[in-house]
């Protein structure tokens, strides 16, 4: 069986809509956040991409900061930051800021990968390729900054200190799953996007997880695709937008994300590609018993803490439905136990 009480959050792209502008998008990602603490979900967090038409998450320290101002209780934060693209020092002082200024509300989730494409990695930063390498190194930089013991020493970010930011360990492969094991952090798992490791990597980290100051238990997180409507025809209509993005995402044409059409016989036949069926095999798309039955399977299969939801919909009223319904959903999980 899985766990007495699973959280349940949302991981916010800011995926940009055909007609619709940067700004709105970015405004829609507010919306989305109101929606998540009105429906009692723990977290928003947001990604890091670059170099892309139809995402708008690039600055995500930014974002952080302007749903945080615009909400009131909701945990947010990144998910996340790619560390290889950034000096620890940096961050450390961006997410002390963000702490002082909303206090127990603000998560750092740290990733190894770009991001990007590997040209506008090395634009970022040049010498890319070795601070990937050296990401536990960067890893407990960015934990030394944070700690009250480092006012002696010669390079700090005071505004960082005893700010106590939790830290979260991202992985989309089994590397990462043994780094998060070894320094007793919560562990989140892009499986909406990554399935092939998921288990292994749950395993993993479970079998080596050395407890910590911070975590006495594993804590393991879970990305999955969420795509709930009135009907599992509509539900299917609205993952046909998802759908062609990852088509995109395979064949290097990033375009904005498409309307929503009928679930053609080529959809179902691109779905059925090895590669694009990977990807989105963690996908729970239909009506709300549907989806739910969906859930609980995955919860006894993986036996997760929490779930963090991904909703790539063309229209925003389409994903406040969507995320409303998950959050009922996920209530009455809980409430059965």
């Amino acid at each position: 069986m899985h766990k007495p009480h699973i959280a349940y959050s949302i991981l916010e792209l800011a995926i940009v809509s055909q007609g619709d502008s940067i700004q709105q998008t970015l405004h829609n990602s507010l919306a989305i956040g109101k929606e998540a603490e009105a429906s009692n979900y723990k977290r928003i967090w947001f990604a890091e991409h670059h170099n892309s038409d139809n995402i708008g998450s690039s600055a995500t320290s930014l974002l952080i900061g302007y749903v945080a101002e615009n909400t009131h209780s909701i945990r947010v934060g990144s998910g996340g930051i790619m560390l290889p693209n950034h000096s620890p020092l940096i961050i450390a002082e961006q997410f002390g800021t963000l702490a002082h200024l909303y206090p127990k509300r603000i998560d750092l989730g740290l990733g190894r990968a770009p991001g990007t494409d590997g040209q506008t990695a090395q634009a970022i930063r040049s010498d890319f390729m070795q601070a990937a390498h050296s990401f536990p190194e960067e890893v407990a930089k960015i934990e030394r900054y944070f700690s009250v013991e480092n006012k002696d020493s010669k390079v700090r970010a005071p505004i960082a200190e005893g700010t106590h930011v939790p830290l979260y360990i991202l992985g989309s492969s089994t590397d990462s799953a043994h780094l998060a094991a070894k320094k007793g952090l919560p562990y989140a798992f892009a499986s909406h996007f990554a399935s092939t490791y998921l288990l292994d990597a749950l395993n993993i980290y479970k079998a080596e997880f050395q407890p910590s100051q911070v975590l006495q238990q594993p804590y393991t997180m879970a990305g999955v695709n969420v795509y709930i409507a009135d009907t599992d025809e509509e539900a299917e209509r609205l993952f046909t937008s998802l759908i062609r993005m990852f088509v995109g995402v395979l064949t290097g044409k990033r375009d904005p994300l498409y309307p929503p059409t009928e679930m053609s016989d080529d959809l179902k036949e691109m779905l059925q590609h090895p590669a694009l069926h990977q990807m989105l095999k963690y996908s729970f798309v239909g009506s709300k018993q549907t989806v739910k039955s969906q859930v609980k399977a995955f919860l006894d299969q993986t036996n997760v803490d929490e779930l963090i939801a991904v909703s790539t919909m063309y229209d925003i009223q389409d994903r406040i439905k969507s995320a409303r319904v998950f959050a009922e959903i996920m209530r009455e999980i809980n409430e059965k136990k």
